[in-house]
C-alpha cells in the first residue's frame, strides 16, 4: 500500500486507550476521553489494514496495559494473516504483572518509556510513579523472552539531560537497546524549543559510539554500538533531522479514527463501517493517500493535542 509520495505504508500504530497510570511532563495529558473501541472492533479494523498490506502492528496508548482485554486483543491480531510482528509500547508500571501473558498471547517485543534511573526524579517527571515497578517489569520482560526490549528516553534540558550516561549503561550488560527521542511539541514543555536535546548533541557526549549498518530505510532510529556492550544506542530525531521521506506508518486512534500523520489534526473516522470490511479497506486506502509529505515541527510549535490523545 503506497501513499501519494510512493512511500510503502506497512506499519500500523494502534492506540488502545487515552488512559494512563502516569502523568509525564512531556506527554501533555490534558484529560482523556473514554470513547474507546472494543477489542473486537480493534481486531476487525486491524484485519482490514492487513488486507491493505500492513505487516507490523504497534500497540500504544495512553498506557495499553490498563485495558483488561489486552491479551485478547494481541491474540486476535496474532491470528490475522499477514501480520508478522506485534510490539507494545508501555510505561512499564504494569509490565511485571502481564509480561508472561503478553508473550503467551503472541506479543513479540516491547518498548518501555524510561527517562531517568533516579527514583526521585522519575517520580517527579511521571507524576508519582515508582521506578522499581518499571525496573521489575524490564527484568520480567527479559525472563519471558520478549525481544527486542527497547528503552525510550526523552531528554529535556534542565530536567533529566544529566541522566543520559546512566541510561546508556543499561545497554552495556543487558540485551537492551536504549533510544533517545527528541522532545516534540505536544505539551507546554515541548513548546519550548530551548528544552530540546538533539540527537547530535547527545552523540557528541558519547564519542565511544560507532554507527551500525542501517538495516531498514524506514526505521526512524539511527543505531550505534559500543565495544563490550550487549545492546545498542539509538537516536530518534523528528525535530532536528526529520525522516518523513521514509515514513512507513499510519495511526489508528482509540476512538476509531485514522490519523495519517502525528503532526496534523486531520483524521478519518472508521466507526461507521467497522462491520463492513470492504468499506473499511476503501477508507483506509483513502486515508493513506491523504498522508502529508512531512510535518512542520521546525517551523513553529503549538496547537497540538496531548500525546495521550494521538497514540504516541
Amino acid at each position: 500500500m503506497k501513499d501519494n509520495y510512493l512511500r510503502e505504508i506497512n506499519y500500523l500504530r494502534v492506540s488502545l486507550t487515552q488512559r494512563c497510570t502516569l502523568n509525564c511532563v512531556y506527554c501533555g495529558n490534558d484529560g482523556c476521553e473514554n470513547d474507546e473501541l472494543t477489542g473486537e472492533q480493534i481486531i476487525k479494523i486491524v484485519a482490514a489494514f492487513s488486507k491493505c498490506g500492513i505487516t507490523k502492528v504497534r500497540l500504544t496508548g495512553g498506557e495499553p496495559l490498563v485495558r483488561e482485554d489486552i491479551c485478547d486483543i494481541i491474540a486476535g491480531i496474532r491470528r490475522l494473516d499477514g501480520i508478522k510482528k506485534i510490539v507494545l509500547t508501555t510505561n512499564g508500571v504494569l509490565l511485571k504483572k502481564y509480561a508472561g501473558d503478553l508473550k503467551s498471547a503472541g506479543l513479540d517485543a516491547v518498548n518501555i518509556s524510561l527517562d531517568t534511573l533516579d527514583g526521585e526524579l522519575y517520580s517527579k517527571m511521571t507524576g508519582g510513579g515508582n521506578i522499581n515497578d518499571v525496573l521489575d517489569g524490564i527484568e520480567t520482560a527479559q525472563d519471558v523472552g520478549l525481544k527486542p526490549i527497547r528503552i525510550n528516553a526523552v531528554p529535556i534540558k534542565g530536567v533529566n539531560d544529566d541522566c543520559i550516561s546512566s541510561l546508556v549503561e543499561l545497554a552495556r550488560d543487558n540485551e537492551i537497546d536504549v533510544r533517545f527521542i527528541e522532545l516534540m511539541p505536544f505539551s507546554s514543555v515541548g513548546e519550548n524549543k530551548s528544552r530540546i536535546v538533539t540527537g547530535d548533541e547527545i552523540l557528541s557526549r558519547l564519542d565511544f559510539l560507532k554507527p551500525c549498518e542501517q538495516k531498514s530505510k524506514s526505521s526512524p532510529a539511527r543505531y550505534y554500538y559500543a565495544d563490550g556492550f550487549k545492546g545498542k544506542i539509538g537516536f530518534i530525531t523528528p525535530v532536528s533531522k526529520k525522516f518523513c521521506d521514509s515514513c512507513n506508518r499510519i495511526r489508528l486512534l482509540s476512538n476509531g479514527s485514522i490519523k495519517p500523520c502525528l503532526a496534523f489534526d486531520d483524521t478519518v473516522d472508521l466507526r461507521d463501517c467497522i462491520d463492513d470490511e470492504q468499506r473499511l479497506v476503501e477508507k483506509i486506502k483513502t486515508a493513506v493517500l491523504s498522508k502529508p509529505k512531512g510535518h512542520n515541527f521546525e517551523c513553529g510549535y503549538g496547537g497540538f493535542h496531548g500525546m495521550n490523545k494521538i497514540g504516541g
